[in-house]
């Protein structure tokens, strides 16, 4: 299943000075039900979606130590920072939830803050294939200073 765009809250611009730690802290993707939230949902947390249920390849974000985890980084130059993280996926089991609807990026160091979120088109069925997440070329995403 490919997926597209990623979708920051508009909080994470704020965040990012005052929360998020984008070289250190720990960052891992959350498969939610929820369809897409807005992207100006105040102070977005885990908490405010339902995450699918565990269960074969997939595992609770805060399963120490199996969480899918991010690798962020971040890097800047020409005023230009760029969040990138690595390639995950999770294979196909007849386990898995059948109900992923948005991969949420939440940071776990933080307590469980959401930064963004990619949206997989509709309810997407893990037993049925494998789910991947790999990040655009350019990053998961960009902050540029004007």
């Amino acid at each position: 299943m490919a997926i597209n765009d990623f979708f920051l809250f508009e909080e994470v611009a704020a965040d990012i000075s005052n929360i998020h730690d984008l070289d250190a802290d720990d960052f891992r993707w959350a498969l939610i039900t929820n369809t897409p939230p807005a992207v100006n949902t105040a102070s977005p947390n885990l908490a405010d979606f339902t995450e699918c249920t565990p269960g074969g390849q997939y595992v609770a974000v805060t399963a120490e130590p199996t969480g899918k985890a991010v690798n962020l980084t971040y890097t800047e130059a020409d005023g230009v920072a760029t969040a990138d993280g690595d390639d995950v996926s999770w294979t196909q089991d007849a386990s898995n939830p059948t109900n992923a609807r948005c991969a949420l990026l939440v940071n776990v160091s933080q307590g469980l803050a959401a930064v963004g979120y990619y949206d997989l088109g509709s309810a997407f069925d893990m037993t049925t294939g494998p789910l991947a997440i790999n990040p655009n070329a350019s990053g998961i995403f960009t902050v540029t200073i004007t």
